[in-house]
């Protein structure tokens, strides 16, 4: 399966600034899509322990405000998480080879993730916080989890029929997500040699859990 190219851009990790001003802004009004950017923003930058009137002050709303859409920050943390899960599900699904290989599909996980978390630095920084933050609930997980079923299906037949068996399937997709964390750090530090960065790193990744 072809890599996806990344845009003819480099993507200086430390300056989310840079892309987070070329995404789309909210439209007039809408608060709350400003709180929830803003939440984005911050969280990737301070954490999990950010506090709602830094959130409010990035939105450039009371804060006041803030809680009219978002009963208190645990509500504004899960809501964040299920938004953030179902940008990262329409990157993912788009394209993806159903009837192909395993290789592929997994492949296909592969490049999706690395091209998400390439173009949005600051979603995927909040996203792995949000991830192993205990303020997240059961429910929201679940609904996370709502749309990956084929690559969930790809990644347990990658851990049955390969070196991961009899290890729980969320192993496969922590190494696959550690693996393309240093991946995605190289290509950052690296711009001319990311396309091959990229490549590499998934060899890598396959070559630890599939069969030889």
């Amino acid at each position: 399966m072809a890599d996806h190219p990344l845009p003819a851009r480099s993507y200086p990790d430390q300056e989310l600034h840079t892309l987070w001003v070329a995404m789309p802004r909210p439209k007039t009004g809408d608060k709350r899509a400003a709180v929830l950017r803003a939440a984005t923003k911050t969280i990737a930058e301070d954490g999990i322990g950010a506090s709602t009137a830094s959130i409010a002050k990035a939105a450039a709303v009371a804060e006041g405000s803030l809680f009219r859409y978002f009963s208190d920050k645990d509500k504004l943390l899960n809501e964040l998480y299920r938004e953030l899960k179902l940008d990262m599900r329409s990157a993912m699904i788009a394209g993806f080879p159903l009837s192909g290989s395993l290789r592929m599909r997994v492949q296909h996980i592969w490049n999706a993730y690395l091209t998400w978390g390439m173009e949005s630095p600051a979603k995927r920084r909040a996203m792995m916080q949000l991830t192993v933050s205990d303020r997240i609930t059961d429910q929201s997980r679940q609904e996370g989890q709502t749309g990956f079923e084929d690559a969930t299906k790809a990644m347990q037949q990658l851990v049955a029929r390969g070196k991961l068996s009899g290890l729980p399937p969320a192993f496969a997709s922590d190494l696959l997500l550690a693996v393309a964390e240093t991946t995605m750090a190289s290509m950052v530090a690296n711009p001319a040699k990311a396309e091959r960065y990229r490549s590499v790193g998934f060899e890598a990744f396959w070559s630890a859990a599939a069969k030889k």
